[in-house]
């Protein structure tokens, strides 16, 4: 069901890609969002709920089928239990608007707060990521996470949104990783930068603020069953409410965490 509901909203964001778009913001001025957004997650939305008419439903944007009646409107968080679906129907607006074709549709099947199946879909790409309980693929090829062990060639995704107010940690982070590692990546979207960790196609990726659930759990996921690791900014194992995340092929996770450590103290 992941994977069908993905296709669906993707088949709808991809139809508006590079089309007509009024852009509208949210947060601030760089936190856009599009009709495509919200249209793509009533698609996703809908699709679900055609299986799945009980499940709690948690998406970015304010939007839900046309019909649906006040008992179907999305829930404003993941329940700690029962099943539910977390929904990002285009994960990196900024790059859709641009017409930069890096963004995903993403969807994550949750139980009792973990998930257990997700996908992320690059429509402009024609790319599907995708595990359950067996592994990660992509496009129905397994995936694995990279074998590199020197933190001196990894290479970093540093993710999540920064404002002007917090250039000096952006500033201090990348910095540090520099320092310590290989070379950074700022690729925007969240989902298909985790995507590529799962892939081996980077090292690692770094959020160093808390984050949404619908840009971290279907990648989270996905680098978990390719066989990475992911954490707080501790090292203690990423929950949906960390605040802050690394994600790694494992191989030298403690250099990476160190390297984020650093960039925080300044």
């Amino acid at each position: 069901m992941a994977e069908r509901a993905a296709r669906a909203g993707g088949t709808v964001a991809r139809q508006a890609f590079r089309g007509d778009l009024q852009v509208d913001t949210k947060a601030d001025k760089t936190d856009p969002v599009t009709e495509a957004d919200r249209d793509a997650q009533r698609q996703v939305v809908a699709t679900i709920r055609a299986e799945f008419p009980d499940d709690a439903v948690v998406g970015e944007e304010d939007a839900v089928p046309v019909g649906t009646d006040a008992s179907e409107q999305l829930v404003d968080r993941v329940p700690e239990t029962g099943d539910a679906w977390v929904v990002d129907p285009i994960d990196g607006t900024a790059n859709f608007a641009r017409e930069l074709r890096l963004w995903t549709t993403s969807v994550a099947a949750v139980v009792d707060g973990e998930a257990v199946a997700a996908v992320s879909y690059l429509p402009a790409h024609g790319e599907l990521y995708a595990a359950g309980g067996e592994g990660a693929t992509r496009d129905g090829d397994a995936l694995a996470v990279s074998d590199r062990a020197d933190p001196e060639t990894f290479v970093v995704g540093l993710t999540g949104r920064y404002r002007p107010d917090d250039t000096g940690t952006f500033g201090d982070t990348c910095g540090a990783l520099l320092d310590r590692l290989g070379d950074l990546r700022r690729l925007g979207s969240m989902q298909a930068t985790l995507a590529f960790v799962a892939s081996g196609g980077l090292e690692a990726v770094v959020a160093t603020e808390e984050q949404s659930p619908w840009d971290t759990l279907a990648g989270v996921h996905l680098v978990r069953e390719a066989g990475g690791v992911v954490t707080d900014l501790e090292g203690d194992r990423w929950a949906v409410d960390s605040g802050g995340l690394v994600a790694s092929n494992g191989e030298a996770h403690e250099a990476v965490l160190a390297a984020v450590r650093a960039g925080l103290d300044g």
